[in-house]
């Protein structure tokens, strides 16, 4: 899909209220399973999110509720994005420590 159609697209939700956009999320999701392989999110905590939505979904739930529960997942999987960067870090941190260390001679022991 081109990027002005993605935009043109977006625009359009945007003016929707959430309800009605659900709706075009249930038409989307029909195109997929008729036309196509449905793209599914990769990582554990976004496939999480999904399937909580999905179930709250299917059990009618009203969308204040969902879009509630959404968006307090989405802060969730945003704050664990962020744990997990500095925890890299500080590995990638750890790593470049141990190969400097490695590749430095020591001084010569002084005799006594």
């Amino acid at each position: 899909m081109n990027d002005l159609l993605k935009q043109r697209i977006l625009r359009s939700l945007e003016a929707l209220p959430e309800e009605r956009a659900y709706q075009i999320l249930d038409y989307i999701e029909f195109l997929e399973s008729k036309y196509g392989e449905r793209a599914r999110p990769t990582g554990i905590l976004a496939r999480l999110t999904e399937t909580v939505e999905d179930t709250m979904r299917a059990g009618k739930l009203p969308i204040k509720a969902i879009s509630g529960t959404m968006g307090i997942l989405d802060s969730a999987t945003k704050v664990m994005k962020g744990v997990a960067a500095a925890g890299q870090a500080v590995v990638d941190e750890a790593v470049k420590v141990t190969e400097g260390s490695g590749k430095r001679e020591l001084p010569p022991a002084k005799p006594q």
